[in-house]
């Protein structure tokens, strides 16, 4: 339609014409700097500790609204490094899961973090903090889950134990299961057949000298 034809309309009809605003992202929400490349494309092994993390964020709702919770994966022996909980998804989150996955190791110079292309991953402040640290980021293609397929599936199990089977009321509640069940029951408890059987605490335990690993 010709715009001088939805003016005679208009104004035949007595109506007044707008023009709606293409939605923004919001504030907070930059697209921030350009993507890694895929250093890992699918191949989600290690020979050793802190050569290849893995992280993602995941959500769950609460009766008092949304918990996220953003973890790192070594890809050696499936130990959650580092994790960060919080009721807004943020870069800040992504950062502080890093950073504790970091201080528990000591250094983790020269490893790859493998992520899905989440704006989180790509914002200055998780990237300053690969740089800082002397680490390489990767990322996997938009939108294919099987690029971080290894962290997928540790979502998966803390879905299906600790997520699902029950409604949680609170956050806070939320957050101490979360903790409980990955320190207590996945690092500890859950033997991984990929791993010989062993769990991921004592994987890392038979296969890492003990000077190459923090508590």
């Amino acid at each position: 339609m010709a715009e001088r034809t939805a003016w005679r309309i208009c104004r035949d009809n007595g109506w007044w014409s707008t023009f709606g605003k293409r939605r923004g992202r919001g504030k907070n929400t930059q697209a921030g700097p350009p993507g890694h490349d895929d250093l890992v494309r699918r191949n989600f092994t290690a020979d050793g500790s802190n050569r290849l993390w893995l992280t993602d964020i995941t959500e769950h709702p609460t009766g008092e609204g949304k918990l996220y919770l953003c973890a790192v994966k070594d890809a050696f022996s499936g130990r959650i490094m580092g994790y960060s909980i919080d009721p807004r998804m943020q870069s800040s989150l992504a950062v502080r899961a890093l950073e504790s996955a970091v201080a528990r190791r000591g250094q983790a110079a020269g490893c790859v973090v493998h992520s899905d292309r989440g704006s989180q991953f790509r914002s200055r402040k998780f990237v300053a903090a690969l740089v800082r640290h002397g680490m390489a980021g990767s990322m996997g293609r938009v939108g294919a889950a099987d690029d971080n397929a290894a962290m997928e599936s540790f979502f998966a199990l803390l879905q299906k134990n600790v997520l699902d089977p029950r409604t949680w009321a609170t956050r806070q509640e939320l957050r101490i299961a979360i903790v409980i069940w990955i320190e207590r029951t996945y690092h500890r408890r859950r033997r991984q057949k990929r791993l010989a059987r062993l769990t991921p605490v004592e994987y890392e335990t038979t296969m890492t000298p003990p000077a190459a690993l923090a508590a």
